[in-house]
């Protein structure tokens, strides 16, 4: 089974950016819609982005249309998320997801493999 980990979090200040990968092992991700989720403490995981399994089709949340882009490196077998122009209220957990289907989904409960979560924090 695929095994999912994130890294590339870390503090940032308003109006900064941060790229945070997933990278992937006993898999490929190119075999899987992939999606990007964060939370913070005492709330549920929230849809961020997702890419689909073919054609590099992207949904994003509306508050980060415009600012994040999700994108695959298959030659590395990663998904970047790459945050532009970030706000405090970006600050969460952010986990990449693996959801076998073709198109993401902006349900968590869609997806059948995660990672550990990154740190990311966006200061004033």
């Amino acid at each position: 089974q695929v095994q999912l980990a994130e890294s590339g979090g870390g503090l940032a200040q308003a109006g900064g950016s941060l790229t945070l990968t997933c990278s992937a092992s006993g898999g490929s991700l190119n075999t899987y819609a992939i999606g990007w989720f964060r939370q913070v403490p005492g709330k549920g995981r929230e849809f961020v982005a997702a890419i689909s399994r073919v054609n590099e089709i992207t949904q994003y949340r509306d508050s980060v249309k415009d600012r994040f882009r999700i994108s695959r490196d298959n030659a590395k077998n990663t998904v970047h998320l790459q945050m532009n122009t970030l706000r405090p209220e970006d600050t969460a957990v952010y986990y990449c997801a693996a959801r076998i289907a073709v198109t993401g989904s902006e349900s968590a409960s869609h997806y059948h493999y995660w990672g550990q979560g990154t740190q990311v924090t966006v200061s004033s």
